[in-house]
Order: C-alpha cells, then sequence, then structure tokens
C-alpha cells in the first residue's frame, strides 16, 4: 500500500509542504492528499492590499498542483483524531472522514479579540480573505471625512492603516498601539515610518489599549473615546482551535509543540507547519507567527519526513529571521533588517527600494507556492512497511 500524507491547510506553509513532498517522494510509493477551505492559495500577506480595492491574481489550487500527484480537496477540517489517525472534513457532498499515515497540520491562525468586548460585533479584520473582502466592501462605502481607526501597532496594522490612507486620502484615519510607533525597530526605520506617517496623515494614539470597540468608535482603558466610523481590529493572531481539541501535546496558545524537526513531540506521525505550530527556531527561540516562519518550517517538515521515509539523514533546523518587511502604501516600506532571533540591527531599507524589495519578497512567496516541484530530486522510499519506516528512521 501507498504511504498516505494528508495536509491540512494550504497557505503558504500547507502548500509549500505538499508540493516539496510531492517533488522528494516518489508516486509510486505514496499518496499525498491537501485539504483546503478555499478552492485558491491565499496570499494572506497582502489582506491589505485586498481590502483596499486591488485585485490579487487568483491561483486556483487544482491548477497549481496539476501534474505534480498531489490530490487538491476543497473541504473544511472539522476534527482530528490523533489516536486513530483520522481527519474529519465536511466539504460540498457533506461530512466525510480522510485515514492518514502522516499528517501535515498546517491550518494557520486566525484574529484574535484578546476577550475585549465588541470586537466581534463591531470590528472589521484582515486575517482573511472573506474578513478582507468584507471590509473592502464597508470602506468603499464611506463617504469623503469618515473616521477609520486601526488598532494594533504590529506590522499587520502598520501596513493597513498606512494601505487604506494612501487608498483613501479623503478619510480621516488613525491607529491606536499599545506601544510607541513601531518602538521595536531600528532608530532609523522609527525615524522613516513617523515621516510616512506625517506624510500619509494617519493620527496616531500610541501607548493606548483600547478596553472596548463600540458602532461609533472605541473605548481606552483611560477612559477616552476614539471616534470612528470603522474599527479594523489587527493585535495579533490565534490558532484554530482544532488541534487543542485532539491528544497532541499543545502549548497554551493551542500551537502544536514539535522538535527541531517539526514533528509532534507527542505523536510522531503527525508534523506541524506554519502558525499552527509552537516551533523552534536555529537558536532554539520559538518562531513567531508569520510567512517567514511558515514557508521554512514546511521546507523543513518536508525534508524530515522524506529523510524518515527514505532513511536517509535528517535536515538541521538552521532557521533564522533575516529581516522585517513593513509595506507603507505601494511605493513606500521598511526593510528592518535583524538577527536571527528577530531583534533589529541599526541598519534599514527604506523608501522606494524598500518598497521594491519587499514585492519581490512577497511574488517569490507566492512563486514558490505556483512552483511547488521546481528543482529537487525524487526520493524513492525504503522496501518495508510504511509503520516501519516512520518508527526504525526516527
Amino acid at each position: 500500500m501507498k504511504h498516505r500524507i494528508v495536509v491540512l491547510g494550504a497557505g503558504y506553509a500547507g502548500a509549500n509542504a505538499a508540493g516539496r513532498l510531492a517533488k522528494r517522494l516518489h508516486p509510486a510509493d505514496t499518496e499525498i492528499t491537501l485539504v483546503n477551505a478555499d478552492a485558491e492559495f491565499v496570499e494572506r500577506v497582502r489582506m491589505h492590499q485586498l481590502a483596499t480595492g486591488q485585485d490579487l491574481k487568483p491561483r486556483a489550487l487544482t491548477e497549481v498542483f496539476a501534474g505534480t500527484g498531489v490530490q487538491v480537496k476543497t473541504a473544511r477540517v472539522t476534527a482530528v483524531d490523533a489516536e486513530r489517525k483520522t481527519v474529519r472534513i465536511a466539504d460540498a457532498d457533506g461530512p466525510a472522514e480522510i485515514a492518514y499515515d502522516t499528517l501535515v497540520y498546517a491550518l494557520g491562525s486566525t484574529v484574535t479579540d484578546h476577550g475585549v468586548p465588541g470586537v466581534a460585533e463591531h470590528a472589521h479584520h484582515i486575517a482573511g480573505k472573506q474578513a478582507a473582502l468584507r471590509l473592502r466592501a464597508t470602506l468603499a462605502e464611506l463617504a469623503a471625512g469618515a473616521t477609520v481607526l486601526v488598532v494594533g501597532g504590529g506590522l499587520t496594522g502598520i501596513e493597513a492603516v498606512t494601505e487604506i490612507a494612501e487608498a483613501r486620502p479623503d478619510l480621516a484615519v488613525s491607529l491606536a498601539a499599545r506601544g510607541g510607533l513601531g518602538d521595536w525597530l531600528s532608530e532609523k526605520a522609527q525615524s522613516h515610518l513617523r515621516k510616512a506617517f506625517d506624510r500619509l496623515g494617519i493620527t496616531v494614539h500610541d501607548h493606548t489599549d483600547v478596553a472596548a470597540v463600540e458602532p461609533t468608535g472605541a473605548l481606552t482603558t483611560d477612559g477616552r473615546t476614539i471616534p470612528a466610523q470603522v474599527t479594523v481590529w489587527t493585535t495579533g493572531f490565534a490558532v484554530h482551535p482544532i488541534a487543542a481539541a485532539t491528544t497532541l501535546r499543545v502549548s497554551d496558545a493551542g500551537q502544536i509543540v514539535v522538535d527541531d524537526t517539526m514533528r509532534s513531540v507527542s505523536h510522531p506521525d503527525v508534523y506541524a507547519v506554519g502558525d499552527a505550530a509552537l516551533a523552534p527556531g536555529a537558536n532554539g527561540t520559538p518562531l513567531r507567527m508569520s510567512c517567514a516562519s511558515g514557508v521554512p518550517t514546511a521546507h523543513l517538515a518536508a525534508d524530515a519526513i522524506t529523510a524518515r521515509l527514505t532513511g536517509r539523514e535528517l535536515p538541521q533546523n538552521k532557521i533564522g529571521y533575516s529581516a522585517q518587511c513593513i509595506s507603507l502604501g505601494r511605493h513606500d516600506a521598511v526593510v528592518q533588517w535583524v538577527t536571527p532571533d528577530d531583534q533589529p540591527k541599526p541598519a534599514a531599507v527604506t523608501g522606494k527600494t524598500a518598497a521594491r524589495l519587499k514585492e519581490l519578497i512577497c511574488k517569490t512567496a507566492a512563486w514558490s507556492v505556483a512552483h511547488p516541484t521546481m528543482m529537487l530530486p525524487t526520493r524513492r522510499l525504503r522496501a518495508v512497511p510504511a509503520e516501519a519506516r516512520l518508527t526504525t528512521a526516527a
């Protein structure tokens, strides 16, 4: 029988993992199924662009994986049984179950409200395509002079607020950040960020905690009201609760705890990649939720699975960061150089050069998904039963 590999989620991490496995492992030995709720690959790093009226290139997953041997199944994952090694799904035909020998869990993350009242009822977010399209429709209906508040001063918040301000200079746009504006960046990057905000006319409410969101704006913990006809919530991400409902070992945040090869520490036939994993980088520091973490963890997991199934040497975990890229509209950006453990260096690239570099990085990430089987050798499985391969190679 063929070794059954099931990949859950086709974001940057899941799509890269499926494609790399398809090229690494011979189709005569393996059967790879990729399960995703959306029929298309979603460039999540461009959701702020989609929300402001820009159209993104569609990439149907069936076309992306045509000829690779990967079976694409459009369905929503409803549960994972790590003991029976099955996945429950729901698609257009109703509920079904898929069995696996090896599972790659890449269901990613969604927005979190941190328990703040009113977020779910009154705030938009851009953690996914449908949410970004809802915000797009709402922004399109706003008249000149309307107020928009983005809550959250991280990478997503900065990209969202600058994109909105550039696309709609007729709106009164503001940002509420718990800390100072870009205060984790180098002095050079912070200075450029402040200049960009001034140029775009964005009002900054720094060192501000939002206690509640209402239809007409946000209430702060110090008793102030920030008026807003539209509030956009970008204060961080939370993983989907499916893993936490299983017998897999998960963190307090619900991420699957994995070792240096992205393999579950509790279930050796399960791997987790991207936002869904509590994964160590090369120096042992947990990786942050990001595309910059998702792609290398996917590659590492695919190579580790290949090594264990084919009896080869396991790859080393050398995942580390090199930069944080922040777009400030379509023609401006900051590329902050960082240490492998994500600490800022004094150097940064800014302006149009940084914007071109950021765009190149985004296109490269999408290209890696659209060309999932380029330039990799195919390897045959060892002639032993699948269970034995997974056990003895470990």
